[in-house]
């Protein structure tokens, strides 16, 4: 047998720590009786490492690493470490309440953190898109496991409560920890299954997300019963319409305070990682907040997190960021904790193993036929019936939290959190093979085929990716005129825009933005009709103004440090006299290293700006630029009342190449086109294509504009490197000879002069 010493490294330093570990912390403790923060290091050293070591492999052999997690902290608890080597386990993890306090301390941090992390993975656009299933699957997969596990607290003996005067309070508590998914570990395995986004699987993740969000309320409004100590009415009203008033407030007024907040501190805070301060600073006035109303700090945190997920400028910097520390720190020491407060030696007694036997087989049952049950009522096949109630009976994170709140308040006993962590491991475990073998059963519909075909294309895609944009203008018609355009780009995923007035009467034009005319005016205008007209409802868009009279490089290099993805560009003076473009347009762009749109009214749109395009044209060459060009056209194309226009030229970097005979093939240039065109289809815009390889690229738009009568012409081009703003002649002639308006859309790059 061959031994891969490498996979057992993480195993062999974990036993390393472990040792160093007991002999310094054995001296440590004889020197003082105190806490130590020594020996919270150690606790903390130990945790991490054995908890992401036994993560890591449950991740290789197909299990979530929380799994892993709570195994750590199991072996290194009073389940094995402690009761093989009980002198040297009370040396690391001693029985004082002192100490125990400070790694508490930690855990409970952790909790919160854990839920903002959920918070911010929910996904509520998912939730309303197929809200009448998952709602009728998550109702009826909460309600059955939740009478069962209620009717088996008031059947255990008394011997298993900490209170048996306080049955009722234990029994919620038990129907609550066996009726509620864990989201988190649901999600992981659809995500790993490439199930995300199939009909299915969205189904799967908002019917947990909905149980996540209901089973926080459900224990917020327990723990407040569990502080009082009893059922009376006044309580429950008291808890219940205080959770109420706090998620109304928390999804109309907070989640523009959120919002705000968050682009406050990204725009004007210059020291590192502002945001992640402002967002755990969120999350903690809101567990605050929901600790005065009476319920668990656990729901300020996981409302804390929808929010923020919600915040249009999260950027996945910001995301990883947080999600790293959260993973890497917190999770392995709550879990781990988790695992040192179980003790499975308690299942030596073969009546505690047959209440856990039934207590696993109560919580799957429950879970699975009310689950299916409610795919039924929610139209869903049987296939996907029993795909779902598969993924929803995962526990994991959820019922863990759920025990160690039960714990902490001395609801539960020590033996009934173990029975449960149990239950949480176990059900956890039997969730992936399942719902994998259920999910490879299901077949591929036409419709979700071409769904999936377009939300991969957006992945990869320009327009998609957007998440705020920068509208530099200054008073003229032409501002309005990019107004306009960047309007009906950010309405269909309601993104925020940034209005920069630059130049001399900057100060006087941002007086002027309720203006009927102005370019803020011009971009709600047009974002509330390109919202209404996106077939997924589109969203409001957040504008602010910003006035600036320094130079028109310095104004755009101080907002681009604010992290914008397009610089949209609407100036009086787009040419210049020598063929280039104006110095004015030439000095703001040198500030943007980023994405460029520039603008240039032409024709109807002279005289009426925010007149939609009746007709867009755009070319195409096969070249990233161009299809960029293309991405931008389709977008617009949606408030377009005749179909795009796309036509296929050679760039001037394909002279050599071009076609001069009608026997040669053009099976490449048609290709672009049908690709072209079947993306435009994705979006149910109408296309029509002409191919126009043998004539000079700008001869062959400038005749196409005037053949097709287009009102609007999309070019994705190059940005070239130089000292002034460049093009090339492509876009040179087309913007100083076309009829049309012009759009001229570059990317990031800036290429070497040929």
């Amino acid at each position: 047998m061959v031994i891969r010493w490498g996979r057992l490294q993480p195993a062999i330093w974990a036993t390393v720590i472990l040792l160093v570990s007991i002999t310094a912390a054995d001296a440590a403790g004889d020197k003082a009786s105190k806490p130590s923060e020594y020996i919270l290091l150690v606790q903390i050293a130990l945790l991490i490492a054995v908890g992401r070591s036994l993560g890591e492999l449950m991740q290789r052999i197909g299990q979530p690493s929380v799994i892993g997690e709570l195994l750590g902290g199991l072996l290194l608890g009073p389940s094995l470490f402690g009761w093989l080597w009980p002198s040297a386990h009370s040396v690391i993890f001693p029985p004082s309440g002192e100490q125990r306090a400070l790694i508490d301390g930690i855990a409970q941090f952790g909790i919160l953190l854990l839920l903002l992390l959920t918070g911010m993975d929910t996904d509520l656009k998912l939730v309303r898109k197929v809200g009448r299933a998952a709602t009728t699957i998550s109702v009826a997969g909460i309600a059955v496991p939740f009478v069962c596990g209620f009717a088996l607290g008031e059947l255990l003996p008394g011997g298993l409560l900490p209170h048996p005067e306080a049955r009722p309070i234990a029994s919620l508590f038990l129907g609550t920890a066996l009726s509620i998914s864990s989201v988190k570990i649901v999600a992981v395995v659809v995500r790993e299954m490439n199930f995300m986004r199939r009909n299915v699987g969205q189904i799967i993740v908002a019917s947990a997300i909905i149980d996540d969000t209901l089973g926080w309320i459900i224990i917020a409004v327990i723990f407040s019963l569990a502080s009082r100590g009893s059922l009376d009415i006044l309580s429950v009203a008291q808890a219940l319409f205080g959770t109420l008033a706090f998620l109304a407030i928390s999804f109309t007024i907070g989640r523009r305070l959120v919002f705000r907040l968050i682009r406050w501190a990204n725009d004007h805070l210059v020291s590192s990682a502002a945001v992640i301060t402002v967002i755990l600073l969120l999350m903690c006035a809101m567990a605050m907040i929901t600790h005065l109303i009476g319920v668990h700090t656990v729901l300020g945190a996981f409302i804390a997190g929808v929010l923020v997920g919600e915040s249009p400028i999260l950027t996945r910097q910001i995301d990883e960021r947080l999600r790293g520390l959260i993973s890497s720190l917190f999770m392995p020491v709550f879990f781990g904790l988790a695992g040192l407060s179980a003790d499975l030696t308690v299942l030596k007694d073969p009546s505690v193993l047959g209440l856990t036997a039934a207590l696993v087989l109560i919580a799957s049952i429950g879970k699975f036929g009310g689950a299916f049950f409610g795919g039924a009522l929610g139209g869903l096949t049987r296939r996907e019936s029993y795909a779902l109630a598969s993924g929803m009976n995962a526990r994991g994170s959820t019922e863990v939290i759920i025990a160690t709140i039960g714990l902490s308040m001395g609801v539960l006993s020590q033996t009934m959190f173990s029975m449960i962590v149990t239950m949480a491991i176990l059900t956890t475990m039997a969730m992936p093979p399942m719902l994998r073998s259920a999910l490879a059963r299901l077949p591929l519909g036409q419709d979700e085929k071409e769904r999936l075909e377009r939300e991969e294309y957006e992945q990869r895609g320009f327009v998609a990716n957007l998440e705020r944009l920068l509208l530099a203008v200054d008073e003229s018609s032409n501002a309005t005129f990019a107004a306009h355009l960047a309007g009906q780009l950010a309405g269909g995923r309601g993104l925020p825009i940034t209005v920069l007035h630059v130049g001399a009467n900057a100060k006087l034009q941002e007086k002027n933005r309720a203006d009927e005319e102005s370019p803020e005016a011009a971009v709600i205008s047009a974002a509330k009709a390109s919202a209404e007209a996106d077939a997924d409802g589109g969203g409001s868009v957040d504008v602010i103004s910003r006035a600036r009279e320094e130079t028109a490089a310095e104004a755009i290099a101080e907002e681009a440090r604010k992290g914008f993805d397009l610089l949209v560009v609407g100036m009086d003076a787009v040419a210049g006299p020598d063929g280039g473009f104006d110095r004015r347009l030439d000095d703001l762009a040198s500030g943007f290293d980023g994405p460029l749109a520039i603008a240039a009214a032409k024709g109807v749109h002279e005289k009426e700006p925010t007149a939609n395009a009746r007709k867009i044209l755009v070319p195409v060459s096969g070249s990233n630029v161009s299809r960029r060009g293309a991405e931008v056209a389709i977008a617009l194309a949606r408030l377009s009342s005749e179909p795009l226009q796309v036509v296929y030229v050679s760039t001037t970097r394909d002279k050599g190449a071009r076609r001069t005979g009608p026997s040669m093939s053009l099976a490449h240039e048609e290709a672009i086109l049908k690709d072209i065109a079947a993306t435009a289809a994705r979006y149910d815009i109408n296309v029509t294509t002409r191919l126009r390889a043998n004539t000079a690229p700008e001869v062959a738009i400038l005749q196409e504009i005037a053949s097709s009568r287009a009102d609007l012409v999309v070019i994705g081009v190059d940005r070239i490197q130089g000292d002034s703003l460049n093009f090339g002649s492509i876009a040179a002639a087309v913007l100083g000879k076309s009829k049309a308006s012009v759009l001229l859309v570059s990317d990031g790059d800036v290429r070497p002069k040929t």
